[in-house]
């Protein structure tokens, strides 16, 4: 079992929190210049905060490593944001003031880019069911680009396009077989999944024939997208390659030269303190490195090349701040007493450790507490006895009831997660900078949940 420790005084393992993160003379946790224990004492607790500055940092860095790396080869790189990860209009605006389009999977997401002003050129529309109203709406609104995931959908983006009189850009979203080092879950380009056309069984090629017969429809090029929180680019190479070839096979039997290629997302952040993901800088070097080697193998021009970060750009600038409501030590086993530090929220703000056993890094914000460290287990006020938040860390042995804790890198997929599960309300969403605070996304209320109820 690996077990980390939470430092109880000095300064915080910067990797895994937000870059304006710090710990204070006093001890206290502060990001952006605010610290935590005025966050709980304004806003109350279970709360996201989010470091705009760093978010914005993030996609900038996004925007600038892949426009030079891709450059260099001798073609453009586009960088869609992954709403799924996390979407409000004010995060929409940032990352799209910072120069990114913005990738969505849904009607609601949609319609938060469009309050958010985000042209639609430059939105991608994803998601594998795609309902007809959804379809209406993107084409009305003229995004960018439609990926397509069945051939049901092939039809039903043409046939909206036929009632919208115009030709509708679409990507066919395909999986390759490559094999992403990630949670089962989590991986999304092995054939036994939902997403994409087969490369196994022809079905690739089919959806390419049936694309190209419908006139309303204009074929951009292919999609992949090999999974999540992934360190390492060979994943990437052999999808590259793979696409690569596809497009080939796509201009020798139809006379198509498809002008893009979209290598999709996954980038990983460092959840805790011995993570080492590769940053913006070192993926787009590799990247363009990888196309332009596949390219010139298969003696083919370097299509433009789009990507989808989501988690890497909103993740790392997020925590989530909970309160202290009980302490109980637990005989685990004949040599090991463990102490369960509940907290006032848990699986229903963040529901990944229960999805895909995913592992978190923990601080006491309100002080720096107790050199002293105990086994510590970190658990949600829920009915389940998974409700777990971080597993296994060393916590100041002096935790009591009424202490802060902050849990980091949690900006992605934990509000985008959240649920109401034991009619436990949502937190809300506040964006920290320069010394200030505000509210991108209000806390619910029990009366929220009693206005669902029915007559």
């Amino acid at each position: 079992m690996s077990v980390r420790s939470a430092a109880p005084t000095g300064a915080l393992e910067q990797i895994v929190w937000p870059r304006t993160a710090r710990r204070r003379d006093d001890d206290v946790v502060e990001i952006a210049g605010i610290g935590l224990d005025e966050i709980a004492e304004r806003f109350g607790t279970p709360a996201y905060v989010i470091d705009e500055a760093d978010v914005r940092s993030r996609a900038r860095a996004y925007r600038e490593a892949f426009a030079r790396a891709f450059a260099v080869i001798g073609t453009q790189a586009d960088v869609y944001y992954a709403g799924k990860a996390f979407l409000s209009s004010h995060v929409a605006q940032w990352v799209t003031e910072e120069g990114l389009r913005l990738d969505v999977c849904s009607g609601g997401e949609l319609a938060i880019a469009k309050k958010a002003g985000v042209p639609g050129e430059n939105i991608g529309m994803h998601g594998n069911n795609k309902g007809v109203a959804e379809i209406n709406d993107a084409l009305a609104y003229g995004v960018g680009r439609i990926v397509v995931d069945s051939f049901e959908e092939i039809d039903r983006v043409a046939d909206a396009a036929a009632r919208h009189h115009i030709t509708a850009p679409v990507m066919i979203r395909v999986k390759l077989g490559v094999e992403a080092h990630t949670h089962e879950f989590i991986a999304t380009a092995h054939e036994d999944q939902k997403f994409g056309f087969s490369a196994a069984d022809g079905q690739i090629g089919d959806a390419v024939a049936r694309v190209l017969a419908r006139p309303e429809l204009h074929l951009l090029g292919f999609h992949s997208h090999i999974g999540s929180q992934i360190f390492e680019s060979a994943g990437f190479k052999e999808a590259a390659t793979r696409l690569i070839a596809l497009q080939l096979q796509v201009a020798k039997e139809h006379g198509v030269e498809l002008p893009e290629l979209d290598l999709g997302g996954g980038f990983g952040i460092a959840y805790l303190p011995s993570d080492a993901p590769l940053d913006p800088a070192e993926m787009a070097t590799q990247l363009a490195g990888i196309v332009r080697e596949a390219c010139q193998n298969a003696d083919v021009p370097v299509p433009r090349v789009s990507i989808e970060p989501g988690r890497s750009i909103v993740g790392p600038g997020g925590v989530t701040l909970y309160r202290v409501g009980t302490v109980k030590p637990v005989q685990a086993s004949d040599d090991l007493v463990r102490t369960y530090v509940s907290v006032d929220g848990g699986m229903s703000d963040n529901a990944r450790p229960a999805l895909y056993q995913a592992d978190y890094h923990a601080a006491l914000a309100n002080r720096g507490g107790s050199d002293e460290l105990t086994p510590t287990r970190i658990v949600g006020k829920h009915c389940e006895s998974g409700d777990v938040v971080v597993r296994d860390i060393d916590f100041p042995s002096d935790t009591r009831d009424g202490d802060l804790v902050v849990v980091a890198a949690t900006g992605a997929y934990c509000r985008a997660l959240a649920s109401q599960y034991n009619h436990v309300p949502r937190p809300p969403v506040i964006a920290v900078a320069d010394g200030d605070a505000r509210v991108l996304l209000r806390r619910e209320t029990i009366d929220d949940l009693l206005a669902l109820e029915g007559e």
